[in-house]
């Protein structure tokens, strides 16, 4: 099926509403994207905030009537004008083999790999963590993600406690599991977060035992491990320094390395905290329980 698609340039206060009437006019999808360099790393909890130059892209089946979906936006977003915006044409391609081309096999450290489900192991005597690219972040392509699981590939997880505190994909969880770790609790605020985890871990035979944070077990672990975002670790520091048996190890991600020294201040009080670990802009932070 072939396509077409209108880009409209449009602001934070003006996406949602061009959204909902683009959608009502017969989109087939509506996305956001940044429309200059302005990232936004890490938003405000409960809130979605746009960029300030914001692309509204609309797709629509290649048949339609593009004179008569400005006319109908016109008089749908009046007294308002119809921002600026342009027509592209949507090449007929196959969208989800491309998708799938994408992702390969991954390697970190020596001995773990991410496999996506439509390939074969490249090392079968590898420690091999099948996992599809799917609802929740995750998918080891991420350099926060590749921290961790980098970190334990060498790490000594053998009938261990692991507690992955925001599991997402349950990718660190499962590498825990497959490792030798006795017992893995993978935690996260999204309830979604905790299904792709029991799909992913049933996935690669393992257990993972999922609970929502009010709902985790009072219990210490022998390794902790979150790969969350720096605001979120700075406001958990002394719930997870908590769950954290002394001298065991915790493993902190999901932080930008402007961000690394106030993170580790933030758990000073309870770890002995290592140097941080640079991949691109991100960085990995270790800390040892007193």
């Amino acid at each position: 099926m072939a396509w077409i698609q209108f880009i409209f340039d449009s602001t934070p206060d003006a996406a949602d509403h061009l959204s909902d009437v683009l959608s009502e006019c017969g989109a087939s999808a509506v996305t956001f994207q940044d429309n200059e360099d302005q990232p936004i790393y890490e938003p405000e909890i409960g809130t979605t905030p746009l960029w300030a130059a914001t692309n509204v892209t609309a797709l629509f089946d290649a048949e339609t009537d593009t004179d008569l979906i400005i006319q109908l936006l016109g008089g749908m977003l009046a007294p308002e004008t119809v921002p600026s915006y342009r027509i592209e044409a949507v090449e007929d391609r196959d969208w989800v083999r491309e998708w799938m081309d994408n992702f390969h096999p991954m390697k970190f450290g020596k001995k773990l790999w991410i496999c996506p489900s439509w390939h074969s192991p490249p090392d079968e005597n590898a420690v091999n963590i099948m996992l599809d690219p799917g609802l929740a972040f995750g998918t080891g392509t991420h350099p926060t993600t590749a921290l961790c699981l980098n970190w334990l590939d060498q790490a000594d997880v053998k009938d261990k406690v692991v507690i992955d505190y925001g599991c997402g994909s349950g990718i660190l969880a499962i590498a825990a599991a497959l490792l030798g770790a006795k017992k893995v609790i993978g935690v996260d605020t999204d309830p979604q977060a905790l299904e792709a985890t029991q799909a992913n871990a049933k996935r690669n035979e393992v257990q993972i035992d999922t609970y929502l944070p009010d709902d985790c077990p009072d219990m210490t672990c022998d390794l902790l491990l979150a790969n969350i975002l720096a605001g979120p670790l700075q406001s958990l520091a002394e719930h997870l320094a908590n769950l954290t048996k002394a001298g065991a190890p915790i493993v902190l991600s999901g932080i930008l390395d402007v961000q690394a020294e106030d993170v580790s201040k933030s758990y000073q009080a309870w770890f002995d905290m290592k140097a941080p670990v640079l991949k691109d802009e991100w960085i990995r932070l270790v800390g040892q329980k007193h």
